[in-house]
């Protein structure tokens, strides 16, 4: 069997949040506490993802012709540094399809599509007890800043 991934579209809809939902309850059972329901549906993926101002792109992994993996990115740009970069939203394998690169083909294709775009970085969050996701990471070469700290801040509480 031999693994592809392409560009997302409406029509993945199904095995993408199927998929999300295996990534979610993943993280709760990590201790996540913003895993414990699923936010992302059908109705969300797709407007969201194919309205018409989309807030994400992103890849479907297909081994042997089923569905096994997603990435999900939005474009962004980073001032201080003054360069464009996709910032990946959400990063997930099936673990019966793990060991055969498909995160890392995922991973590649984002990175050539980023510098295609002309940018020239990939950030990402990481939850801290997912030491599975930081030994990929770093294994690729990511590298964790110190030096910011995230915050974040719903947008009706000012």
């Amino acid at each position: 069997m031999s693994s592809t991934i392409r560009p997302l579209t409406a029509e993945d809809a199904d095995p993408v949040i199927a998929m999300n939902a295996n990534f979610v309850a993943y993280l709760a059972a990590l201790g996540d506490p913003d895993s414990q329901v699923q936010h992302f549906t059908r109705k969300k993926y797709l407007a969201d993802g194919f309205g018409p101002d989309p807030a994400f792109s992103g890849y479907i992994a297909r081994d042997g012709g089923t569905a096994c993996g997603y990435l999900l990115y939005n474009k962004g740009y980073n001032v201080d540094l003054a360069h464009r970069l996709f910032f990946i939203c959400d990063l997930w394998v099936e673990p019966s399809a793990r060991r055969k690169g498909i995160a890392r083909a995922l991973m590649v294709q984002c990175a050539a599509d980023c510098r295609a775009w002309g940018g020239s970085w990939l950030e990402w969050y990481v939850y801290r007890p997912n030491l599975a996701a930081f030994d990929f990471y770093r294994r690729l070469g990511g590298k964790e800043n110190d030096a910011v700290a995230i915050m974040s801040l719903r947008s009706d509480a000012i």
